[in-house]
């Protein structure tokens, strides 16, 4: 069974699933490596030997990977597209990235990324809403053998230093407009107080001064064969609750792992579409968008700057949708004559949060369909858990009985400590929060334990709570490394 068949079938075994991503995941790293020494007279239409083990490299598992596979095996296939009114307030185009377009800008960026004189391993800022151009910058940097670090766009100046200074960033991608605003030059402003942000780049028209224009970048920059293997992924940052001061750190394995979790609920077919009203600015939106787009091998259209009209308008073009909204949505949502072709709605939660009811009827007038929606909690930057609401894998019954989370074990497993609070362990939830901007040793298979316990009542889980510990009372100070 195929790992996109495996997270699109209801009566998958989670056997079948571990199995099948894995052997996927594998796969695509082994066409990469054949791709890159297949002989220019070959006909591609003939698969090539697989090398023996020892023959290659292992290649660290990328959401990079996943993109080039797809853009070999189906080029034309819409992997981003930007929202209709985007000119409107980036003046900057509206456009629909194919799989195969998508994987040559994103060659592009990354070999200009590695012109620039920083060692692998940095850490690149990305300051982006949530439009096509994130998508590719995420995929440059990994490309580029950097860290991304996400950076929520609507940040303020003080903010983004603190970041900035807390992970030593080293570089940032922006956007020249966004509305009123000026992401580009607020980032100058930054890089006046703070020394080691040495390269500044944006998209855009009216680039300020100083800054490297990113469309130049893309459009002069190198192109051609790769000289020499591309950099292993570095992984990604992201800030636990938009704070700058509590960054965590999470290798592009687990972010691609998170994503794979969140698609055994919501059952994304090969080029379908999502639909997401988050940003890629931390795990819920990279995970259910971005990440699970290239998963599944599907298709991303994001809405940055939310606008009700072009939503209706999004929302009805034709063509299998899946839609990932904010959880407070959902009052909204049920007042809709929502379309036909919409597979699934995921609502995603913030912990703490109260959870749905499970005793609506279904087919109620102006409700949502039981058998379409998703409840998706994400427990700070630790893990994101997905389940099919009014089915075994409702998050009510699995939080009460974490034994219920038919997932295998390996990619995430839950569990209730002593004291009632809940812990993840498995490659989905593993990431590390930087301490003195370095990543403390994190022994393989440790459990990740949060601060959020479960409300029950006759054994389902009504709500989220936060339980304040001695632990999180007292949080460790973030520093640049030396």
């Amino acid at each position: 069974m195929s790992a996109q068949r495996a997270i699109t079938h209801a009566e998958a075994s989670p056997r079948d699933l571990q199995d099948a991503l894995q052997a996927a995941l594998q796969r695509a790293l082994q066409d990469a490596s054949q791709e890159a020494s297949r002989a220019p007279s070959q006909d591609a239409s003939h698969e090539a030997p697989h090398p023996a083990p020892t023959a290659a490299p292992q290649r660290r598992v990328s959401l990079g990977s996943l993109l080039a596979a797809t853009a070999r095996r189906h080029p034309n296939r819409i992997a981003v597209v930007d929202p209709a009114d985007k000119p409107d307030w980036s003046d900057r185009p509206a456009i629909t990235w194919t799989y195969a377009a998508a994987a040559e800008i994103v060659e592009r960026l990354a070999r200009g990324l590695r012109s620039w004189r920083l060692p692998p391993g940095s850490r690149i800022g990305l300051c982006l809403p949530g439009s096509a151009e994130s998508a590719l910058a995420i995929l440059a940097v990994e490309a580029a053998g950097h860290v991304a670090c996400l950076l929520p766009v609507s940040w303020d100046e003080e903010r983004l230093l603190t970041a900035a200074q807390g992970v030593a960033l080293s570089a940032v991608l922006t956007q020249a407009r966004l509305g009123s605003a000026a992401p580009a030059q607020r980032l100058c402003n930054v890089a006046a107080r703070y020394f080691g942000l040495r390269y500044l780049a944006a998209f855009g028209p009216d680039v300020p001064d100083g800054v490297i224009n990113l469309d130049r970048f893309v459009l002069d920059g190198p192109a051609g064969e790769t000289a020499g293997p591309a950099p292993a992924s570095a992984g990604i940052v992201s800030f636990v609750g938009g704070d700058p001061e509590r960054p965590v750190y999470r290798s592009g394995e687990s972010v691609v792992a998170a994503a794979a979790a969140h698609l055994v609920a919501m059952r994304v077919a090969p080029g379908e579409r999502i639909l997401s009203l988050i940003g890629p600015h931390d795990l819920r939106g990279l995970a259910t968008g971005l990440a699970a787009a290239l998963v599944a091998g599907a298709g991303l259209e994001t809405m940055p700057l939310f606008d009700g009209a072009a939503f209706a308008a999004a929302l009805r073009r034709p063509g299998p949708t899946h839609l990932v909204a904010p959880a407070f949505l959902e009052k909204n949502l049920a007042g809709r004559d929502l379309p036909s072709d919409l597979r699934s709605v995921a609502l995603v939660h913030r912990a703490p949060a109260r959870l749905p009811g499970r005793s609506r009827a279904m087919g109620r007038p102006q409700s949502l369909r039981h058998d379409t929606v998703i409840d998706t909690i994400i427990f700070d930057e630790t893990a994101l858990l997905s389940g099919r609401r009014g089915t075994a894998g409702d998050l009510s019954l699995v939080l009460g009985k974490p034994e219920r989370l038919s997932l295998p074990t390996s990619l995430l497993a839950l569990r209730h400590g002593p004291d009632g609070r809940l812990a993840f362990r498995g490659q989905a939830s593993a990431a590390t929060a930087l301490q003195r901007g370095n990543r403390p040793a994190v022994p393989d298979g440790a459990w990740q334990e949060t601060v959020f316990a479960p409300v029950l009542f006759g054994g389902l889980a009504t709500a989220i709570e936060a339980i304040e510990t001695s632990e999180s009372a007292a949080s460790p100070e973030n520093f640049a490394p030396a």
